[in-house]
């Protein structure tokens, strides 16, 4: 994924720096609730196997928890398996999510921090994040990809680098979660909807997970250790970046070792129109 297990990352030129811990996190009754019901509802439609698990300790401190994204239903099962580790989770989420009239309004409520990546001011917007993510308790989940992986073997695609540079310019932790099994509850369906017949497969592919109860594999890797990395120092984003998608491509070879060439749930509406520089046979 399984390098030592750090507190806190360090910068040796930030050696005297200490950020304010903020006291415990304040979660809304509303999303308690929201993530309970989460809870049931992935339960419906499948089984659910987490492994790992995240220190006491770090459960209300700012954290980043980068996981591989595998379809359109893992942010409920990343969820669930959150609330089971004892986290009730917020997402780091483009701004268009937030803005949506019903899911937008139901992330807000767990306090999810917003990335403007379409912002005037990029700069102003990464230090608006920066701060959030420092200053409020409780991880921060984010998806280093960017988007559902378009590789044909759904391995992690080469992503950005922008969660990396968050967390080593806020100067957190960050954790990996490596998720398989949630690509087969709902199919990709299609990017753009325009009517309800584009809604079809996706409906008909999570009634026949209802019946069929694939298996949900979350697993909880160790802290990634960027303590000789700086946001300072020209590449260390990059390399850092590296380090968290290779810790996450590791713990997933264990959860599908039986499927490593290619899922053996087929997608049909699910394009394969990327590479993934991490696959293992690569």
């Amino acid at each position: 994924m399984l390098p030592p297990m750090v507190a806190l990352s360090r910068r040796s030129s930030e050696s005297t720096r200490r950020w304010p811990r903020p006291g415990p996190r304040k979660v809304s009754p509303l999303w308690r609730a929201m993530t309970f019901v989460d809870r049931g509802f992935v339960r419906l439609v499948g089984r659910v196997e987490v492994t790992g698990s995240i220190p006491a300790e770090l459960r209300n401190q700012p954290m980043l928890i980068a996981a591989n994204h595998i379809g359109v239903f893992d942010p409920f099962v990343l969820t669930c398996a959150l609330r089971e580790a004892g986290v009730n989770p917020r997402f780091l989420l483009a701004g268009g999510l937030l803005d949506a009239p019903v899911i937008g309004w139901g992330l807000r409520q767990g306090g999810s921090i917003r990335v403007d990546r379409r912002s005037a001011n990029v700069a102003e917007a990464f230090g608006r994040v920066t701060v959030a993510l420092r200053e409020t308790p409780g991880p921060v989940l984010v998806y280093p990809e960017g988007r559902i992986s378009l590789t044909p073997g759904l391995w992690p695609e080469k992503g950005k680098s922008g969660a990396a540079r968050i967390a080593l310019a806020a100067d957190v932790p960050v954790l990996t979660i490596s998720q398989w099994g949630a690509h087969e509850a709902v199919c990709w369906g299609t990017e753009v909807v325009t009517s309800w017949r584009d809604l079809v497969p996706s409906v008909v592919s999570f009634f026949r997970a209802v019946v069929n109860r694939p298996t949900f594999r979350v697993h909880f890797g160790p802290l990634v250790d960027l303590s000789d990395l700086s946001a300072d120092k020209p590449g260390d984003a990059m390399r850092a970046h590296k380090r968290i998608m290779q810790a996450i491509t590791d713990n997933l070879v264990r959860l599908r070792a039986d499927q490593l060439d290619r899922p053996r749930f087929h997608d049909p509406t699910r394009p394969t129109t990327s590479r993934s520089p991490w696959w293992p046979r690569a």
